[in-house]
């Protein structure tokens, strides 16, 4: 699924996406891990900043929740977030009869997931406290898109969608009000936890997944994250851009549990990217190295063509960047296979690597990557490719060699 490309579709031609929608044979699971995981990440995430490191306030005053708490809170909204969607999903599956509609449930939670859509891309305005109401606004565009969704997923007859529609949303209301209970349990919800007093460890089960969050180490991130905050205030107050850059480098990497580090020499990147590549040359190459506020990126990509055949060959070191690495090889402790009569996915391990692979049984595309143990990931991307053909391209290359590269120090 192209993440992006969904969202546009869904927001801004609703009409002529469900119908679209209705005939994939994604699952639950799958519409959890490849879609929802990210767009709930962002108001989570965005309320986390806008809380904890922005701030809010008025008439003089300035507030900030303590870091501590306010990761303890974004990881809890995350999890309970996905787990009210599901209960939502349920909901609507059960009153489908009672508005002439049809029981389905993995249409019902295709409504559900794809409706909040607008809702969860607008919690970005949380970045802002002052812009929350833009946010809510967008919240409210997602009753829209529940009501031309509710014909088409449930077969609901289009004089009782627009009643369906207000019920499922009253019950929304209410499911996000348990939910704030809920989170209040976890999170405290009392002085204690404002002062940072982390909860106990917890399990949350969606489908498709375990979400585990081990607090100890969160409020240790938190910590790290609170003491990198004041000096980037101190350095931010002195003027002093790079030490101000560098503290906000520390505070990502506390967030992805562990030190922003140097990144890869591109030239030792670049020396693994070689000039023909599965019988395919070389016709273009690009090498990227990139250092901002405290963060360092290295990649580097490379094009192979023959005839109507392309591979697109990338290989990108997420490994300086904690964060960035634990969001992009999420799926690496996971193995998934999935198969269409169309198309295959699967996700594996093999020899101490993490495989991903995805491909049409046509053979007109096939995509590949791997997750190597010193944070390298490599991508290749086949059109006119069968998956057979990206593999022997992907043996030609010295996976070995690359995975042996040291960061620098």
């Amino acid at each position: 699924m192209n993440i992006i490309q969904r969202v546009q579709d869904i927001l801004f031609k609703p009409k002529e996406t469900w119908p679209a929608i209705a005939t994939e044979t994604d699952d639950i699971p799958s519409i959890y891990k490849n879609y929802l995981i990210y767009l709930a990440a962002i108001p989570a995430v965005a309320t986390f900043i806008g809380m904890s490191l922005i701030g809010f306030g008025g008439f003089g005053m300035h507030f900030r929740v303590p870091i501590v708490s306010g990761l303890v809170n974004m990881v809890v909204g995350f999890v309970l977030s996905l787990a009210m969607i599901y209960v939502l999903a349920l909901i609507a599956n059960e009153l489908a009869p009672r508005f002439q509609g049809e029981k389905n449930l993995p249409n019902a939670f295709k409504l559900v997931a794809y409706g909040a859509t607008a809702g969860l891309v607008g919690g970005i305005f949380n970045l802002l406290p002052s812009l929350s109401m833009l946010g809510l606004l967008a919240a409210l565009y997602s009753i829209y898109l529940l009501y031309t969704g509710v014909p088409v997923m449930m077969k609901t007859p289009q004089d009782k969608s627009l009643v369906y529609t207000a019920v499922l949303i009253v019950c929304g209301i209410v499911a996000g009000l348990i939910v704030g209970a809920v989170s209040a349990i976890f999170t405290g919800g009392s002085k204690a936890s404002m002062m940072g007093k982390a909860p106990a460890d917890m399990t949350i089960k969606v489908p498709g997944t375990e979400i585990k969050v081990d607090t100890a180490k969160l409020e240790e991130a938190g910590k790290k994250m609170e003491e990198a905050a004041k000096r980037m205030e101190e350095a931010q107050a002195r003027g002093d851009g790079a030490a101000a850059g560098k503290a906000l480098g520390e505070m990502m990497g506390a967030l992805g549990g562990g030190a922003a580090a140097k990144a890869m020499d591109t030239s030792a990147l670049r020396a693994f990217v070689p000039e023909q590549l599965g019988g395919l040359a070389r016709t273009s190459f690009e090498v990227s190295s990139n250092q901002t506020m405290g963060l360092s990126m290295a990649s580097v990509e490379a094009s192979y063509e023959r005839d109507n055949q392309q591979l697109d060959v990338k290989v990108i070191d997420v490994g300086a960047v904690p964060a960035l690495a634990m969001g992009m090889m999420a799926w690496t402790a996971t193995s998934m296979e999935r198969e269409t009569q169309d198309s295959v996915e699967r996700i594996y391990q093999r020899d101490g690597l993490s495989f991903k692979e995805a491909y049409g049984k046509n053979g007109s595309h096939a995509e590949l990557m791997v997750a190597l143990p010193n944070g390298v990931l490599v991508e290749f991307d086949g059109r006119g490719l069968g998956i057979d053909e990206v593999k022997t391209a992907l043996g030609r290359f010295d996976l070995k060699g690359l995975a042996g590269l040291q960061r620098p120090q």
